[in-house]
């Protein structure tokens, strides 16, 4: 046995061994990132692009070196266990050989992999810090570079520079294009043949796809604003495709007849990329316009403001390609500053002027359509829209202004930073359109379309399915939105300071949790805890719904311990799923009780009524003092209880208007049940006659009325008992009991009539100033007596709906 044991023990401890070694090529790698980085940034010369780049490297390595940690520890805990499981060696015993050897090499993995876990915790804190340098210094050398000013356009010297560098930029120009054939052969002309015909067939494929797309969306897509949205991304998805595909097609047309030289080749690379990114912005500008289809639009452009604004993507796509080429070849021939300012000055410029006309136009069509009296319908701007088309105009002025004073840099960041953000915002609206268009397509199929309807739809009763199939669409469109509105807004943000590699090594490096004190937070265990709670929740309220439906009522508990137990049941169900899901986010119940007895000097303050209320409510439900149908009085409320819910009951008046009551009015103040224990209801009525009556013709009467009543019990037997006698008259006390206290207002009514017509046909007269009083009585009376004039102000509440 002690020979398995150790055999066992050298294979674990082997195996732990054989890790190490991968984890130290791994830190190893991570610390020299760090450290190249951080030899980097001491160097005096830093740019911009490279530090891009640099700050993504040390992210990576950090979060390596992350991922090595929480590798590690598990298999820390694992030795340690080991270990322990080992026990401490007894003083002045020796120890058996194999175990000896067992608790060495197992001492010996847990120091390898100790030393590797600090290594790699150290790594994450080096390189935490090194990306805050580098995030430091990419932001000192943005404000320098957009203050920088040069030369104005608009003076001497700016020209006389250019003139003077023009002939040794244009000798750089020609080098750098010396790998391309300047005399096409044969096989190159027959090659431009070839990418020619292709082109024209992707042409005629791009319009064939545009139609089948129209009809696929107006067939097989439900109606709604889903085919408008789900059209429009088509729309945008061809377009930056078509591009990207004949942009690729060119470049491998040069690679093959007319580039000779790596240095040519190099000089279109990213041409497809930056193809796909003008064809999107072209496919998105005419998604959002859609000129040829105003009834597909989904922005509320005027008809005639879509018309003049047509040109605009397809001319803005050319720019963005423009000044890419431009940009390239100055990059590719190192031209000289002069030439790059001169080249980013003619760039803004083109853009300036592009946005400037945009907006003329917008202005001129809306005056025009103001000026029509109204021919051509235009909406009423909103005050944002028109204050923000006024701060476009202000910046594009400035702009303008800022390239002839010399601040180039500055002008065409603004300017790059207006398109830049009209695409992301446009973007994110065709996102947040067809995320909401979808999940209501899919969640309440049978409300799309309905906004678009001429009126409000006809009010009726929802389904409890379709509200909460709605109300889970509503939830699921919001967060998708909310998603889109934060993604937008990072990019919106990218160039003042992460990008978007940096934010997904950000994200990475969520995964391995967020420290909360000793507490760490997985967004794993997080997703898992609340799947468990609504996975947890939804069956508790399954079975009690099935408890409340099929299986209470084939038992003999009335209805109100019916509702009881089923409550409860919901109480301690919840507790349960709760309790799942804080235990498989790591929170245990002595956390738990860490916090509550934490929290308890404020619970006992502020929360005082609440969790009295709470408790009052399990102790009504415990002890069933009252329950659900019974009729209460406290505190001048009269009426029945129709839900006893967590914190408060509520009770229904004779009015049938509803009364929230705390739970804990019911434990600490004196209630009248009248319906507690199955009562029976008291019929008393007095009957002031003359002396000259006949006392035993009237009680033979009103017996024979009491008999002759179908709600009236025979036991206890009915009575008939003269009450008092003097000068006035006689006084006689007639009663009789009812099986509930909910009947003796009615039953009480039609014996009135029954014996007035009695006495009437005897010839029997009542004294002066009749008076007929009825009580339900002292033991068994549920209610005040009430004046004959008024009986509806006494009148029982109704007896209580089903639960």
């Amino acid at each position: 046995m002690m020979a398995v044991l150790m055999l066992l023990g050298l294979l674990l401890a082997s195996a732990a061994q054989a890790q190490p070694d991968d984890f130290d090529a791994l830190l190893d790698a991570a610390r020299q990132q760090v450290t190249s980085a951080q030899k980097v940034l001491e160097a005096p010369l830093k740019e911009g692009a490279d530090l891009v780049a640099l700050r993504a490297q040390v992210l990576q390595a950090g979060s390596h070196a992350a991922e090595a940690v929480q590798a590690l520890e598990p298999q820390i805990v694992s030795l340690q266990a080991r270990l322990d499981g080992l026990g401490p060696p007894v003083a002045g015993q020796p120890e058996a050989p194999d175990v000896a050897l067992l608790r060495a090499q197992l001492k010996k993995s847990r120091a390898a992999l100790d030393a590797q876990l600090q290594r790699g915790k150290l790594i994450v804190v080096e390189s935490e810090q090194t990306a805050g340098q580098i995030s430091t210094l990419r932001r000192s050398e943005f404000q320098a570079r957009l203050g920088e000013r040069t030369a104005s356009v608009a003076s001497e010297p700016f020209w006389a520079e250019l003139e003077s560098e023009l002939p040794g930029d244009l000798r750089r120009i020609r080098q750098a294009l010396q790998g391309l054939r300047e005399a096409p052969d044969k096989r190159s002309a027959l090659i431009w043949s070839g990418v020619a015909g292709v082109l024209v067939l992707l042409l005629g494929l791009r319009i064939w796809a545009g139609r089948v797309l129209l009809n696929l969306t107006a067939t097989r897509v439900p109606p709604g604003r889903l085919r408008r949205s789900l059209y429009a991304w088509l729309q945008v998805l061809l377009s930056c495709a078509t591009a990207a595909v004949v942009a690729q097609l060119f470049y491998l047309g040069l690679r093959r007849a007319a580039i000779d030289s790596d240095a040519a080749a190099d000089l279109f690379s990213g041409l497809a990329g930056t193809a796909a990114f003008a064809g999107y912005v072209a496919g998105l500008g005419q998604a959002l316009l859609l000129p040829a289809r105003p009834s597909w639009r989904l922005l509320p452009l005027p008809d005639a403001l879509s018309l003049r604004l047509r040109w605009l993507p397809f001319t803005l796509a050319g720019l963005i390609m423009l000044s890419w080429a431009m940009k390239r070849l100055t990059e590719q021939a190192n031209a000289s500053f002069v030439a790059t300012v001169a080249v980013d000055l003619l760039v803004a410029l083109a853009l300036a002027l592009l946005i400037g006309r945009a907006l003329l136009r917008t202005r001129r069509a809306r005056r025009q359509a103001l000026g029509d009296g109204g021919a051509a319908p235009w909406p009423v701007s909103p005050m944002w829209l028109s204050g923000l088309l006024v701060l476009a105009t202000v910046v594009v002025v400035g702009c303008l202004l800022a390239l002839l004073l010399g601040y180039v840099a500055l002008g065409s960041f603004l300017l790059q930073q207006m398109v830049w953000g009209v695409v992301v915002l446009g973007t994110a609206y065709l996102l947040s359109v067809v995320i909401d268009d979808g999940v209501t397509a899919l969640l309440c199929p049978n409300t799309q379309g309905q906004g678009d309807a001429a009126g409000p739809a006809p009010e009726a009763p929802e389904p409890t399915l379709l509200r909460v199939r709605r109300q889970a669409a509503v939830l699921l469109s919001g967060a998708g939105r909310l998603l889109v509105l934060v993604l937008a807004l990072l990019l919106l943000l990218a160039p003042y300071g992460e990008g978007p590699t940096e934010l997904i090594q950000r994200a990475d490096q969520l995964q391995q949790g967020i420290a909360i004190g000793q507490f760490q937070l997985k967004p794993q265990a997080l997703l898992q805890a609340l799947l468990l709670m609504v996975l947890g929740l939804g069956a508790v309220r399954m079975v009690k719904h099935w408890l409340s439906t099929h299986f209470f009522p084939t038992t003999a508990l009335d209805p109100g311990m019916q509702l009881s137990a089923a409550t409860l049941f919901g109480y301690v169900g919840a507790i349960l799923a709760v309790s799942m899901g804080l235990a498989a986010l790591g929170i245990g119940l002595e956390r738990i009780a860490w916090v509550a007895s934490a929290l308890s000097v404020g619970i006992g303050f502020g929360l005082q009524a609440v969790v009295q209320n709470f408790v009052s409510g399990l102790i009504m439900l415990a002890e069933r003092p009252v329950k659900v149908g019974d009729w209460v009085s406290l505190g001048g409320i009269e009426g029945d209880i129709r839900r006893i819910n967590v914190r408060a009951t509520e009770i229904q008046m004779s009015d049938r208007s509803t009364v929230i009551v705390p739970n804990s009015e019911f434990i600490t103040k004196t209630v009248r049940n009248v319906t507690h224990d199955n009562p029976l209801g008291l019929v008393k009525i007095m009957l002031p006659l003359p002396l000259s009556t006949d006392a035993d013709q009237v009680r033979s009467l009103v017996l024979q009325a009491f008999e002759s009543h179908a709600d009236v019990l025979p036991s206890p037997a009915p009575n008939v008992q003269l009450d008092s006698l003097d000068h006035s008259g006689m006084l006689f006390n007639a009663t009789a009991y009812v099986a509930s206290p909910r009947m003796t207002y009615g039953v009480r009514s039609a014996l009135l009539f029954d014996v007035l017509g009695r006495l009437r046909q005897a010839g029997v007269a009542l004294a002066n100033s009749p008076t007929l009083v009825l009580r339900e009585g002292e033991q068994a009376s549920p209610a005040p007596a009430p004046a004959p004039a008024q009986p509806p102000a006494a009148q029982p509440p109704a007896p209580p709906l089903s639960p």
